[in-house]
């Protein structure tokens, strides 16, 4: 029973409230002999969605006028999801551009109601005029259609529109599991003939290389607006983007850093946000700031000389809104974020403690670490997310035959 409870703990600290009600759900249906298998696409959409062909290409599109209704599938809305944050940015580009976009929410499992969805978007995102719709009944009116994860892949796939299908990839999801039924049901979405639009140049070149999925891709933006330079005195703190209930962001192989970083600068106050962490026993002294609004991050940003910042998929949005506030980034090196930025002040080392360690003490050893804050500022300041959403608009455009290829 002590076992059991210790598990049962563990699973709450590390990977949150939802996930335990989800396992011990799981256990008294099983216990009841009436547990189901579960995924997270409907059971009916895989059986849809199934082929026989390696692989399936875009079909070919009548050349057509501009398309003015795009829509977007997108999982359950949650607070702090750097993923939605990213898509309802680029509807918000495409409605000042003259588009009506609507958001499909793909919720087979009816975990979210309506007025659920149309709070947490009130409460955590930047006001779009899209329509949020749970029913996907005027799916069929959309002149283009956009399939934002692998789970919403299957319904987009699957839905019987004339306008084109896209899809907008912010990571490589197998690798979110282990090997198994759903990391394989998620390759086979990059084989389902959708257009496919990356952010960064590394999944583009990876989805085409591995699965012949037609791909472009658009450059990541600094947000600038939000995260800017204003502290040009001395910083006494580190920054770690902790999130142990997502592997990719590798919780513990940071902590292991961190450990060896306090013991050779223990005068560096370590600073850790994304997901309470409160209830774990680090071998350090530490301040967790949990889920923090996106209005509170730019002070502490400007608070640190340094950041801990792995990603073990796809580049994330932090590294560059990092600079735009003077903090400069720690990287596990790899093709996954070299390929994404080069920008000169980013630094790349081994995925190891002992290199990630001695880079970020490197960091804050600098004589003259507020000059090359200021210069890792200003380094971000043109990249625009502007220019994201014109290069996302000028692909889909081309794909649809209403603009002429670059």
């Amino acid at each position: 029973m002590i076992a059991k409870f210790t598990k049962a703990l563990f699973i709450l600290r590390s990977q949150g409230l939802p996930a335990l009600v989800r396992k011990v759900r799981g256990r008294l249906l099983e216990y009841a002999g009436r547990r189901r298998v579960y995924l997270a696409v409907s059971l009916e959409d895989v059986e849809e969605a199934d082929w026989a062909e390696r692989r399936r290409v875009p079909r070919p599109l009548k050349r057509r006028g501009t398309p003015n209704v795009i829509g977007w599938v997108v999982p359950p809305v949650g607070p702090g999801s750097g993923g939605h944050l990213n898509i309802f940015r680029f509807v918000r580009y495409l409605e000042e551009h003259g588009y009506t976009c609507r958001v499909y929410v793909y919720d087979p499992h009816k975990t979210q109601l309506p007025p659920q969805t149309a709070q947490v978007l009130h409460d955590h995102y930047a006001p779009m005029r899209a329509t949020v719709l749970h029913d996907f009944s005027t799916v069929g009116e959309c002149d283009a259609l956009f399939a934002t994860s692998w789970t919403t892949a299957y319904p987009v796939r699957n839905a019987k529109i004339e306008g084109g299908k896209f899809y907008f990839v912010q990571d490589f999801e197998p690798s979110f599991y282990p090997v198994g039924s759903e990391s394989v049901l998620a390759e086979n979405t990059y084989r389902f003939g959708l257009y496919g639009i990356t952010a960064g140049g590394w999944l583009s070149k990876k989805l085409e290389h591995d699965y012949g999925m037609q791909c472009d891709h658009f450059e990541f933006g600094s947000d600038f607006g939000r995260y800017y330079y204003v502290n040009s005195g001395h910083r006494s703190k580190v920054f770690f983007y902790a999130r142990p209930v997502t592997t990719r962001r590798g919780f513990e192989l940071g902590v292991l850093a961190l450990d060896r970083f306090h013991r050779a600068k223990p005068e560096y106050e370590i600073n850790m946000a994304g997901w309470p962490v409160k209830g774990w026993q680090l071998p350090f002294p530490f301040v967790d700031h949990g889920s923090l609004p996106l209005d509170k991050l730019n002070d502490l940003y400007n608070s640190c000389a340094a950041a801990l910042m792995l990603s073990l998929t796809n580049f994330s949005l932090l590294p560059l809104e990092l600079l735009a506030a003077g903090c400069i980034p720690v990287i596990n090196d790899g093709p996954n974020n070299r390929l994404v930025s080069d920008n000169p002040h980013l630094v790349f080392t081994r995925p190891t403690p002992r290199a990630l360690s001695e880079a970020l003490c490197q960091v804050v050893d600098q004589p003259n670490l507020p000059d090359v804050a200021l210069r890792a500022s200003q380094s971000v300041e043109p990249l625009s997310w502007d220019a994201a959403g014109a290069r996302l608009e000028r692909i889909m455009l081309r794909v649809l035959g209403a603009e002429p290829p670059d």
